[in-house]
């Protein structure tokens, strides 16, 4: 009987975050989560029913708003080195929040633009602090394993606050759909209250202690000067354009170029919410060095080739073979991702300077955005329009993405080395 309850807790321990720390911040990831979550649900109503925008306007406020906050992504990350971590994340968390309470407020195109713009440049404050932090309170050898159990978290999240936010709209009432943004910032509030009492990094003791005494510029070099990490982040950011073809290009080539049936998307949005959350945290075991990080960055890449070979073929088959085909295309672009993931957290560990943690988180998503901003118009373009064509087109794209962060992840490690006579 002891052996029996041993070999349960045992089993039991494995789908837990490893640490007490790394459970609280799979806590705050589950909260933080059911917030955005419930109001991602319902803006496409609440900001056309609500706000009063079309369609177009709400996606260029989005665009606008991400041009904004790509060009300040890098400041931020210096402010947030600044700052310290952890201040920078639960600032951003709480005005994040108090934007959000000021939604129902909110009327026509220009304060949309206004509102938008500011909760994308709060959010990019936030997340580099997050992500700096992150880094920063784990010793090396938890960094990806405890942030897969995050991501795993943040999925869990993002499903209950879509089941919320799709009972709030079934009432179909205008004031309920007001409320929503309500709720979001109470939710966001908690979560912000739960960052500020986390533990201090040891950069959030001392935030100014890489700097030089008689100013502010740090002793190591910029981040963005790091071109090997940069180009890295560009490659990586091409890997993580398996979000496009997860939400984007294979939904729609479902419903113009196959005779699957529509109800199938759910079905797949639903395969792929199980798998990253039962699958991250074994797609990320073993990622702990660069070597690790560029395994895992092929194995996503191959597995995002795949997808395109077997999506392809669906213009010409017909009835069960195009379920099931679709169905296999679309979880093999999910390993895409959770492998894909699994590598970004790798090189974030090992390649960033430990004094530019949040300028490095900055330099990063410069690259990375750099990687995919142009993939939504570009794949639709070439699979749908192109056909098999496109699908190979889409695949030499992700291999060379692949191919270049080899060489760049080398560079990235040489330049560490050079400047501070170690790696990260």
């Amino acid at each position: 009987m002891t052996s029996l309850r041993t070999r349960t807790r045992d089993r039991v321990a494995t789908w837990l975050p490893p640490t007490p720390l790394a459970r609280r911040l799979s806590s705050q990831s589950v909260l933080f989560a059911f917030g955005e979550g419930t109001f991602i649900t319902g803006s496409a109503v609440f900001f056309t029913a609500i706000v009063g925008l079309s369609a177009a306007q709400v996606g260029l406020g989005m665009t606008v708003a991400g041009l904004v906050s790509f060009a300040l992504s890098v400041p931020l990350g210096k402010q947030a080195d600044r700052l310290g971590a952890k201040r920078m994340w639960g600032m951003g968390a709480m005005a994040t929040a108090l934007l959000y309470a000021l939604w129902p407020w909110i009327d026509g195109f220009a304060a949309y633009l206004v509102m938008m713009v500011a909760l994308e440049v709060v959010g990019t404050a936030g997340w580099s602090g997050r992500g700096a932090y992150t880094i920063d309170v784990f010793p090396r050898e938890e960094r990806v394993r405890s942030q897969a159990f995050m991501r795993a978290a943040l999925n869990i999240g993002f499903t209950l606050g879509a089941l919320l936010g799709g009972i709030a709209l079934a009432f179909d009432s205008d004031p309920v759909v007001r409320a929503i943004p309500m709720v979001t910032a109470v939710i966001l509030g908690l979560n912000a209250v739960l960052i500020f009492r986390l533990p201090d990094a040891e950069h959030d003791k001392r935030p100014a202690a890489g700097k030089q005494a008689t100013g502010e510029r740090l002793i190591t070099p910029a981040a963005v000067k790091n071109r090997g990490f940069v180009t890295l982040m560009f490659g990586d950011g091409i890997l993580s354009t398996n979000q496009v073809l997860l939400n984007v290009v294979i939904p729609l080539w479902l419903v113009q170029a196959t005779d699957a049936p529509r109800p199938l998307l759910a079905w797949l949005f639903g395969t792929n919410t199980v798998m990253a959350v039962l699958l991250q945290v074994a797609a990320a075991r073993g990622v702990d060095s660069v070597a690790s990080s560029l395994r895992a960055a092929r194995i996503s890449a191959f597995f995002m080739v795949l997808s395109c070979a077997i999506v392809l073929v669906t213009h010409d088959t017909v009835g069960y073979l195009t379920i099931a085909l679709v169905w296999i295309g679309h979880v093999t672009v999910t390993g895409a991702e959770l492998y894909q993931s699994a590598a970004h957290w790798g090189f974030m560990s090992e390649l960033s300077d430990p004094d530019r943690l949040g300028e490095y988180q900055g330099a990063a998503r410069l690259g990375g955005t750099a990687g995919e901003v142009w993939a939504p118009a570009v794949y639709t373009y070439l699979a749908l329009e192109w056909g098999t064509a496109g699908w190979l087109t889409i695949a030499v794209i992700v291999i060379f993405g692949a191919t270049l962060m080899h060489p760049a992840a080398r560079a990235a490690e040489r330049y560490l080395a050079l400047h501070r006579g170690a790696p990260a």
